[in-house]
């Protein structure tokens, strides 16, 4: 099973991402957006593993305090345009730690560098003299009290991302 260590957001995080989906969309972009409930941030990516309880038992040695995590900013990978966030060293402290856990663990990982980001849109292309409203996105924050080990599987209408456990902030 593909599994993924991610920072899983609240109702109004959400709210202001899929609004700011739907501003991308009266602006022009186009391609294939993230649906509401596949909305994250990934710590670490694990891929195929076939033990989660193994996971879980190292996800459990990971401690940290409750942070703040507000949107900042856009951007984009080549066609996957993201949503920046504030709070950066909360968050490489908590995504290093996450990845020691795996290491010392023996999970095997991604280990491209850690940057934060919340992905939007893949294969996104743009073709419109309208500016992107970047200014909509900045106002999202939510306090990160938990890390969670998500299972991905493809569904009939694309990836389907199922907690299977979580850790709580001290």
């Amino acid at each position: 099973m593909r599994l993924f260590i991610s920072i899983q957001f609240d109702q109004p995080l959400l709210d202001t991402l899929v609004h700011f989906q739907g501003e991308l969309r009266k602006t022009g972009v186009i391609g294939k957006y993230t649906k509401e409930e596949n909305l994250h941030l990934t710590l670490a990516f694990i891929g195929e593993y076939g033990d989660p309880d193994t996971v879980m038992d190292a996800l459990e040695q990971v401690s940290f305090q409750p942070f703040e995590l507000r949107l900042d900013g856009v951007g984009s990978f080549g066609e996957i345009f993201w949503v920046g966030v504030s709070g950066e060293d909360a968050l490489n402290t908590l995504a290093g730690r996450v990845r020691r856990a795996l290491s010392e663990a023996g999970i095997p990982f991604d280990r491209k560098k850690f940057r934060p980001h919340i992905t939007l849109i893949r294969k996104a292309s743009y073709k419109s003299d309208q500016r992107i409203p970047v200014e909509e996105v900045t106002r999202g924050s939510m306090t990160v009290q938990r890390i969670s080990l998500m299972k991905s599987e493809r569904g009939k209408n694309g990836m389907v991302y199922t907690e299977f456990g979580s850790v709580e902030a001290e």
